[in-house]
């Protein structure tokens, strides 16, 4: 069953026509990533289901509902979570208030539970749980991001760039992250990675963007094995 639909999505920034006509079907319950280079729509594509830009053209529909016009704090209530590129942690306040602001759209009785599950999962948090988040390292902060955007209990998890500016051992722990939310809580992920070889490796199905447009299509392991794929994003990657 479909969980979000993109049919014909156009996004322009001023002048610039920056998705072109994009369809996209996300399944409940399925990893989907989107791979390209720099400048090629994958962050513009994110925010765009955010409304911000808004589609200038097309439809997005999330859980059945039409969502295109809706601003961003509707469309996040719907049960969409976005972990944006950078984290945007609010450095000043604690781990704990960064969770809290998470938490805004969710039911305040599944508070105290979802704190547990997010220190439980993230070990770190608890420990660092009364220090300032911008004190934190980067792998730390990622962390909080992912810990914020789930304490919203939400249907779908974007994940924007989420290895971006980390040390190899944690984008190993954010893989495994997103693999483990997939796998044993049935999370359904859109995922935007320039990291195409880890991001293969854990999705379900891959897209290819190139200039606002979807190039290419297939299965993780489609991609991982498509030679244009493998030099384009995966040999010149090392």
């Amino acid at each position: 069953m479909s969980l979000l639909q993109l049919s014909g999505v156009h996004a322009h920034y001023g002048h610039i026509h920056a998705l072109k006509g994009i369809d996209l079907d996300v399944r409940a319950g399925e990893i989907v990533t989107l791979i390209g280079a720099n400048g090629a729509g994958k962050s513009t594509l994110m925010m765009t289901l955010f409304g911000t830009p808004r589609a200038s053209a097309g439809s997005v529909v999330f859980d059945g509902e039409e969502i295109t016009r809706l601003p961003p704090h509707e469309i996040a209530r719907r049960g969409i979570s976005l972990v944006p590129e950078g984290r945007r942690i609010f450095p000043r306040m604690t781990v704990l208030e960064n969770l809290q602001i998470g938490a805004t759209f969710a039911h305040p009785a599944n508070f105290d539970t979802d704190l547990r599950r997010m220190v439980a999962m993230f070990p770190i948090l608890e420990e660092r749980i009364h220090q300032r988040a911008g004190t934190l390292s980067g792998g730390e902060q990622q962390m909080l991001a992912i810990a914020r955007a789930l304490m919203g209990r939400p249907k779908l998890l974007m994940l924007d760039e989420p290895s971006l500016g980390l040390a190899p051992l944690y984008i190993k722990r954010v893989f495994e992250i997103v693999g483990e939310l997939n796998r044993d809580h049935g999370m359904t992920i859109l995922l935007v990675e320039q990291n195409a070889h880890y991001a293969l490796r854990v999705a379900h199905r891959g897209l290819v963007l190139q200039h606002g447009e979807i190039v290419l299509a297939g299965s993780g392991r489609e991609l991982l094995d498509n030679p244009e794929v493998r030099a384009a994003y995966l040999e010149a990657a090392h």
